[in-house]
């Protein structure tokens, strides 16, 4: 009699991370380990003068919290913010420089995904919870971060749609 040898594939589950940028907050989301939610994590301020640089390096500060929380990260996702003709607007361009100024900083893979109207959607789903608009203003970035990260999650894994806006 052989002996049944079995084959067993343990697959790394990681996170992602989603990144809502803006010239003063911006929005965290990250993941499950699975890759099928995404939820708020946090917003960070940024001061006024502020480099892209720091940004990033501050976004990198975070990953690291939370590597040591083992939830590693695998992705990075930024939204990319158009018209709603998909053309660039004015904040695209700072978007893509930012996204190169990272990618120049860590070897975690960089994303982008289209972003539009996340930010009305993240403010709609707020305002069926909380009615202080004060309250839904500090959690409305990471709210469209995962909104976001929840597109680009569920693009990935729904054949025949589009992937994200990759660059």
């Amino acid at each position: 009699m052989r002996p049944h040898l079995t084959t067993v594939c343990y697959h790394a589950q990681v996170r992602a991370l989603g990144i809502d940028y803006g010239g003063r907050r911006i929005g965290l989301a990250v993941s499950d380990p699975t890759g099928l939610l995404a939820r708020p994590l946090s917003t960070l301020t940024r001061a006024p003068g502020e480099s892209d640089e720091a940004v990033a390096r501050a976004i990198l500060r975070v990953i690291a919290d939370l590597e040591r929380e083992g939830e590693p990260i695998g992705a990075i996702v930024i939204g990319l913010p158009r018209r709603l003709d998909g053309s660039p607007n004015e904040q695209t361009p700072l978007v893509l420089a930012f996204a190169e100024r990272l990618r120049t900083l860590t070897t975690i893979p960089v994303a982008l995904q289209g972003e539009r109207l996340t930010s009305r959607e993240a403010e709609s789903r707020l305002a069926l919870r909380e009615k202080d608009w004060r309250r839904r203003k500090a959690q409305l970035d990471a709210a469209a971060a995962a909104v976001m990260l929840q597109d680009y999650l569920d693009a990935r894994r729904t054949p025949g749609v589009p992937d994200s806006d990759a660059y």
